[in-house]
Parts: C-alpha cells; structure tokens; sequence
C-alpha cells in the first residue's frame, strides 16, 4: 500500500518538465499500491524553495495539475532531488492536506514521503503539540516530518549529519515504514529508510561501474575508515565481479560509483517501492533490508545501519547490485483494455514460467532447487503450517489436500492475521511455509518471524526476487509468474498453485508407491496451458452470461467440495473485490448446515461438479438446491452428459483431480471482470483495496 518514488540525478542537467515526466512515470507504475491521491515535491526557483503538486485520485490528475501550473517548466538543474507518492488512505481520508509529501512547517524545513503505518504517531503528536508545532494533516506521516524538524532545532550548534539525523528520528517511530527525506538544510541530498515495508534503490550511469557492490557502514564505524580488502567473488555465480586492475581497493570507493578511470561520474538514483517503477530507466537495482538507512549525495550511496542485529550479530556488510529481468513490456496493457484482462489472457505462458526448469516431462521428475537443501528435514517434520492472505491463502486450501496425499504430513492452514492472534504454538520440528505475492504482506511476514523466534523451518513462496519473506526465510520457491501490475492476483493464484503441487510432487519423488500417481499429475501438467486456452476461448459465452440473470443480481453463492471449494472461495473473492458484488464460496458439504435457507429461485448459485470422487456428493447438493427453485450455474466437463440440457452449464476440459481447479477458476476471472465491466468500474483499480498490504 502506497508507492514511494524518489529521483535524484547529479551532473545530469535534467529541465523541470522532464523531471515531473520521471515523477509522474514513476507514481503511475506503482499505482496499484494506491491511488487515493498522489503528490510530488521538487526544488523550485531559489535556494531551500519547495514546489508542491498534490491531487486527489489518480496520477492522471496531479499530470493535469502540474501541466496548468504557471511555472517556468525549461529551469534546468545540474543536479537536482525530488520526492513522490502515491496514496492509499489509513491515518485521514484522501484529500489534498493528507496528500504525500507532507512537510515539517511552512518554509519546508523537512518533506517526507511514507510508506506504512507509525503506530505511535498519535503520542508523537500530543508531545509535538504540547511543544508548540502546528499539525496541518490527519496523517501519521506529518508526525515524522515535524519530529525530524523538533530534532534537528534542538542542536543548532551541533552539525549533524542528515543520516545521522535520520537515524535519531527513527529511533523513536514504532511501526512499518518505508521513508524518503527531503530537506532545504541539506540540498541535493537524500535519505531512505525502511523496516518493513519494501524499498529499493535504481543505479543509472553511462559508464561501467567500478565495484557491483554498496558497503554496509554499521554504528559505530567512521564512515571515512580505510579497510582494504581483497575484493573477489564469494560463489562461482557471486555478484562480486573481480576488478580489472589494482586488487586491493578501499571499501570507501565502493561507495563512490566511480567509473573505471577512477572518476566521479553523472550518475542518477531512482527510490521506488517496486521495480516496475524503475525499469524504463535502468535494470541495476539494489534492494535495501529491515532497518537499513541509505544517504545519497554527490553521486554516492551510502548505507548505514539503524542497530546491530541482535546478539551484536550484523547482517551481511554489503549490498549487491542485482539486475532486473523484466522488460517494460511486460508491465504495459498491450493489446488488452485492462491490466486484469491481461493478467487472465497471460496464465497459460505464466503457469509455464512457473513450471519452465522445475519439470522434466520426459522423466517426470522435478526440481525446485530453493528446496533441494532442506528436503530431508522437510520429509522429517511433523506437520506442514501454511500461513497466507486473500488470494494466496486459497492457493494453500487448494493444495492443501495433495499435500497430505502425497507426503502424509498433516497439514494446517492458517489466515497469518488470525495465526498470530492466537499466538498458536509452533515447535521446532513444524514445517512453516509462507505464501505471498509481494513477499512484503505484514501479517505474512510478522507470522513468519514469529516462527523463525520458535525454531521452526521456514520456507517462503513468493513472486517477488529480493524481498522480505524470499530474504528472511531458510529457503524458498519463487513463482516466477512474471509482473502483476493490476489489483486482482489472477496470475498470482494459478502460478501459487502450481508452485505448492510441485513442492509436494518434490517431496513424495522418495515413494515408490506414489510413482504412477505422481506420473499421472507430472502428464496433467504438461496439458494445462493448452486446456487454459481452451477455456479462454470460450470468453464470449461468459461475458453473455455476466450481462445476463447475474448483472441484476446483488448476490451470489458458489459452491463446490474438496479440490473445488478453494474454487469458490477464489471465485467468490474475485467477485466481491472487483464488481462490488456479494459473493461467498460454500463448502457444498455444509449446504445444510445453514445456507441452504438461502435458496430461494431469485438467488444465483454457480456450482462447481467436475468430475472427480466426489462428483456424486456434488451431484446431491444440486439435487437439493433445484428442489429449492435454484437455477443454477454449473461448471462442469466436457462430455458430461450426466447434467441435464435446460441446465445452463460452462463447459471446462477434464483433467487430474488435484489441477482441475486451475483450470475450473479461469471462468470464474472472467466472471467477475466481465461483472465489474458492465456495472461500470475500474478493475484495475477496485476501491479501498491494495495489491501489496503492507500494514497489518
């Protein structure tokens, strides 16, 4: 939630439009994390003057405001610092005043952008009131900007650093956050911080850079300390590349991003919540960690830490830079009028990239090689816990049952948010697996450390290269389902579930027993990009129906048993967060239990009965519903002719049991796009949701 955006370039003269271009460009990628409101602040006419350009909803609206504003737009700045933000409301509702960047007092001593929650800005603000400070906000952010401002003022004879500044600050914040400082005292400087909420910095030169590499400096280390040290890769495929001339060299430099000749260079920083705001312009990135502190001046970076690890333990004393594999491509529309419609159009490539590398179809085997290391004591545990959110909670429901089938661990499933309510007890010989898109999901993450406290082995299934869980955890799988860019995780789901049944396929390959079985999914996996399109093509015969008896309807009820009831609750999810319309996923077992007196012929019922063990159990529960007057929706195979020809059906391919929801969700996406379509909204942007929660 919310997207920080941070542009600093030194010896490149950049013109004012250009830089609100980058801006603008930057806030729109990172807009699925907000759009409440959005905001920048950039140097104005003189010295210590700031310009500010806020606007509520979306950045297509701040590019209007800045465009009507009367400003000389060809001021060029040799070098040059400006802030965004992008806004999804917690602390005030969306409004101008509450718009990102918020400053310390009216001359702009301080702006700040954020990203998360302060849980203590309410004690900050009585103390800074009591003091004298005027607050202009709601938010919990303009208690950080004031508070940098109250510090900074009570040591006018000292010349403190700005990280040193910084560091005093968020010393006394309690929460996630994600910063970026601005100050009139300190210009064309920089500072970022973040715990909890991700942040990541993009590197831009035209040269080669001497070093692949950000020294760490840890408290207490003077930042001008000479060690020389041999720089060499740690691993055959390390990111330290050894340099071309002189073998030993001053850590110090590492900081500088000299060119090879040994020159300061122009050099331009981009801070960015997500990669996907930062790839137009450059592909060298580095990803900070919890309670990093990083100062950019004068073409260098630097990275401090806030403490030492507990125990005096540090975390390791470099940063890498990374290269980015994705394209710009990747993350446009295309061909497509929404990214959500894409994002469906993409699983049958992105449920291969998920696969490509990890399946041989020839010998059936596969190989997730995040897991190769940890697999016996994986096979040792004694239970499975997975711990998710939303959509990533469902693909464990969904896997949960081939789990157990296939490794005969007991498995649990627990909502992260509810898992640390109860504080349940975790040992460690438990097996906790962490699901989450960003990788950034608070409570996922919270859980996690949680379990990492109690000695449990923890294992991380995420979509996002370099952040908190893929870092934090013993080892891991990454989806590998390419850039979602809209709201509504369909990718994120298909390729979730493939991950988890290749992790269970991993751990039962030491059974012979389970031989034909597991032969039997590998051959189903190997058809399921085709059986996808097949499903796809058939998008008109459901968007009739999304314009038909369901686009009157308020609610709906989808229902399914066993491999099909994470289905529904996907289903039912996707609906609700995107058409605004009730939806809930039934387990068809409990029809009578209760939702059974729902029934009535006004309420629409989809009801998953696919073909699989359970088919004659399904087959009741329609039974009673259409003795009730239901006329239900039905999705079911190919071929069946058990299902009567006045039923209105989706017709779906049959496959293995434990796929045939991969493929049986695929309708159900279009469903709901198409619902949302007709009634009018934005699925790209539903109301009051987020992709990426960063906020418990």
């Amino acid at each position: 939630m919310c997207g920080i955006f941070g542009y600093c370039s030194y010896l490149r003269p950049k013109d004012r439009k250009e830089v609100c271009d980058i801006l603008c460009n930057g806030l729109a990628r990172q807009e699925y994390r907000g759009y409440d409101s959005a905001g920048i602040g950039i140097d104005g006419d003189s010295p210590g003057e700031i310009f500010y350009y806020k606007e509520v909803g979306k950045v297509a609206g701040l590019r209007e405001k800045i465009a009507a504003a009367k400003v000389d737009t060809s001021k060029v700045f040799n070098s040059q610092v400006s802030i965004a933000h992008t806004r999804w409301a917690t602390h005030g509702p969306p409004s101008v005043v509450n718009c990102h960047p918020l400053r310390s007092d009216p001359s702009s001593d301080f702006l700040v952008v954020h990203n998360g929650i302060v849980t203590n800005a309410a004690a900050l603000r009585l103390v800074l009131q009591n003091r004298g400070f005027k607050f202009e906000s709601e938010t919990d952010t303009e208690a950080v900007a004031i508070l940098t401002k109250y510090v900074y003022d009570s040591q006018p004879d000292k010349r403190i650093t700005f990280t040193e500044l910084v560091k005093a600050v968020l010393k006394e914040l309690e929460g996630s956050f994600a910063f970026v400082f601005k100050s009139k005292h300190y210009p064309d400087e920089v500072v970022t911080a973040r715990r909890g909420s991700p942040l990541l910095i993009g590197v831009k030169t035209d040269k080669k850079l001497k070093v692949d590499f950000v020294d760490v400096e840890f408290a207490g280390q003077e930042a001008d300390q000479k060690i020389v040290e041999t720089l060499s890769p740690t691993t055959s495929g390390g990111l330290l590349a050894p340099p071309i001339v002189n073998p030993k060299i001053m850590r110090t430099q590492s900081r500088a991003f000299m060119s090879e000749d040994g020159l300061p260079q122009p050099i331009e920083f981009f801070v960015a919540s997500d990669a996907a705001a930062i790839v137009e312009h450059t592909k060298r990135v580095l990803y900070l960690e919890d309670d990093d502190i990083a100062h950019i001046a004068e073409g260098q970076l630097h990275i401090h830490r806030l403490r030492r690890g507990e125990d005096g333990q540090q975390t390791p004393s470099t940063r890498s830079l990374e290269t980015l594999e994705i394209e710009i491509a990747e993350i446009m529309k295309g061909k497509f009028n929404h990214f959500m419609q894409k994002e469906i159009y993409e699983q049958p490539e992105s449920v291969v990239n998920t696969m490509r590398g990890r399946v041989n179809f020839d010998t059936n085997k596969i190989t997730l090689g995040g897991l190769r290391a940890y697999l016996p004591i994986i096979r040792r545990g004694r239970r499975i816990v997975f711990s998710a959110c939303g959509t990533s909670y469902h693909s464990c429901i969904a896997t949960r049952a081939i789990f157990e089938e296939l490794t005969e661990i007991p498995v649990s499933v627990e909502l992260a948010s509810d898992f640390l309510d109860r504080k349940t007890p975790i040992f460690r010989d438990d097996v906790c697996v962490f699901v989450s898109q960003s990788g950034e999901t608070a409570d996922t993450i919270l859980a996690m450390r949680y379990c990492l406290e109690r000695g449990a082995l923890c294992v991380g299934v995420v979509n996002t290269v370099g952040s908190t869980i893929s870092r934090d955890s013993h080892c891991g799988v990454h989806i590998n389902a390419g850039p979602e860019v809209g709201v509504a995780s369909t990718k994120a789901y298909t390729s979730q579930y493939i991950a988890l049944l290749m992790m269970a396929l991993q751990l039962s390959e030491d059974r012979i027993s389970l031989t034909e079985r597991r032969n039997q999914i590998i051959s189903g996996l190997h058809a399921l990009p085709g059986q996808i399109r097949s499903v796809l093509a058939g998008d008109t015969a459901l968007k009739e129906m999304a314009e038909g008896v369901l686009a009157k309807s308020t609610s709906l009820l989808l229902m399914g048993r066993g491999y099909q009831y994470a289905t529904c609750l996907e289903g039912a999810l996707k609906i609700k967060e995107i058409s605004y319309m009730h939806s809930e996923g039934i387990l068809a077992g409990e029809l009578k239990h209760g939702p059974l007196a729902l029934i009535d012929e006004n309420m629409p019922v989809i009801i998953v009965m696919t073909r699989d063990s359970l088919y004659p159990k399904v087959q009741s529960a329609f039974s009673q519903i259409t003795a009730r007057k239901a006329q239900p929706i039905v999705i079911c195979n190919e071929g069946d002719e058990g299902i009567s020809k006045d039923v209105q059906t989706i017709r779906v391919p049959q496959t293995v049991d434990c796929l045939q929801g991969l493929v049986n969700v695929i309708p159900l996406q279009l469903l709901s796009y198409h619902l949302a379509i007709n009634k009018g909204f934005d699925v790209d942007f539903p109301r009051n949701l987020a992709k990426s929660v960063t906020t418990e």
